[in-house]
């Protein structure tokens, strides 16, 4: 008889995701190989390592480690965009639609909007929250799922609306950017394409840019990886190897991240200055129901509304433990106003609240006076 496979706990499974089998004399951990050629003698299919764009070790290694954590073949690219491109653009071709969320990620908004729509793509938008794109499936080619939306926290039924899309022949990709592979596993809710900016909390540390797609059929994977060759976006061997580091420590960031979320969520509903917190893991939020159905964790991000522009500025203005900075996930607390850049449909005293890592008392009580 075989031996039975165990199945370990996330925080055993991001310790030792994509680690080689131990050598003596040789580090736990590979470090980056940096290389542009690489020795290549007879035939080029005898190694994958022949050029820098086409493959990488440091890149095999965080892939494995990816494909243990989502459940189907990852390819590693130099951003979030890069990874969201990588989709988008080996899917479709002209004269085919995709559905997206009107609320989704503004980046992946405009690349549709204006870079796939004149290459003849009909863009199709329609809010995450109530399922609403699930109306517009009919003749579709894909389906883009960003769940919980960014920045609303907007949720949407991912197993429901994949087999909507996939009874008329549509493909499914998620950005599973805000909750990270321990959060929720798209592959596993039906979806073709798991879709993450790495930058965020996946590697949780603000330092690097990177990104990646996992997909539930390898075929789909090989294209991938082939646009990412063919187009050169391809990650450093340096940011790579440190994802795969910060890789390591997710389940812990993640456990304080989403406690201490859900205690600021809870004492922000108190507050007579703040409107309509959104925190999709309280059961009085309007996504508490489906995300309690398909989430893992809910979270470390928080929406809030304050009464105007001015007071939002004037509370991050007074913070002393959280950052005024775009981007989330890192193991500062960070915060911004997002109405600032345009182009998300939030009220003007919006402020989308990255927890981190910082004791939830110290947070609550820099939170208190800076409301205060």
């Amino acid at each position: 008889m075989g031996e039975q496979a165990i199945e370990y706990g996330d925080g055993t499974r991001v310790v030792h995701a994509g680690i080689p089998a131990p050598v003596d004399g040789q580090p736990l951990r590979p470090g980056p190989v940096f290389a542009a050629p690489y020795h290549l003698s007879g035939d080029p299919a005898s190694t994958p390592y022949g050029y820098g764009r086409d493959a990488n070790p440091t890149w095999t290694w965080y892939e494995r480690a990816l494909e243990e954590l989502e459940g189907g073949p990852a390819v590693v690219f130099a951003s979030g965009m890069a990874a969201i491109s990588a989709v988008l653009f080996t899917v479709l071709r002209p004269g085919d639609a995709v559905v997206m969320p009107s609320d989704c990620y503004y980046s992946a908004r405009a690349l549709a909007q204006e870079e796939l729509a004149a290459y003849g793509v009909e863009v199709r938008l329609a809010p995450t929250a109530g399922d609403a794109q699930g109306a517009l499936l009919d003749g579709a080619r894909l389906l883009w799922l960003e769940t919980p939306s960014n920045p609303g926290l907007e949720v949407c039924d991912i197993r429901r609306l994949a087999n909507a899309a996939h009874a008329v022949g549509a493909l499914v990709a998620v950005d599973n950017t805000t909750a990270t592979p321990l959060g929720q596993r798209p592959l596993q809710l039906g979806a073709d394409f798991s879709v993450a900016s790495d930058t965020k909390a996946l590697t949780g540390h603000s330092d690097l840019l990177l990104g990646h797609v996992a997909a539930r059929d390898p075929q789909w994977a090989a294209r991938v990886r082939r646009w990412r060759k063919l187009t050169g976006g391809v990650p450093g061997p340096m940011e790579t190897w440190l994802a795969h580091r910060s890789l390591a420590t997710l389940d812990v960031r993640l456990e304080r991240q989403c406690a201490s979320a859900r205690a600021i969520a809870e004492w922000l509903l108190g507050r007579p200055e703040v409107r309509h917190v959104r925190y999709p893991g309280l059961p009085t939020d309007p996504s508490y129901e489906v995300a309690a159905k398909q989430m893992r964790r809910f979270g470390f991000l928080i929406g809030f509304e304050l009464p105007d522009a001015a007071r939002a500025e004037a509370f991050l203005a007074a913070c002393r433990l959280v950052g005024t900075a775009t981007s989330f996930g890192g193991v500062h607390t960070t915060a911004e106003r997002r109405a600032r850049w345009g182009g998300d449909a939030v009220p003007e005293g919006f402020v989308r609240l990255s927890v981190g890592c910082e004791n939830t008392e110290d947070l609550i009580a820099d939170l208190a006076q800076a409301l205060g």
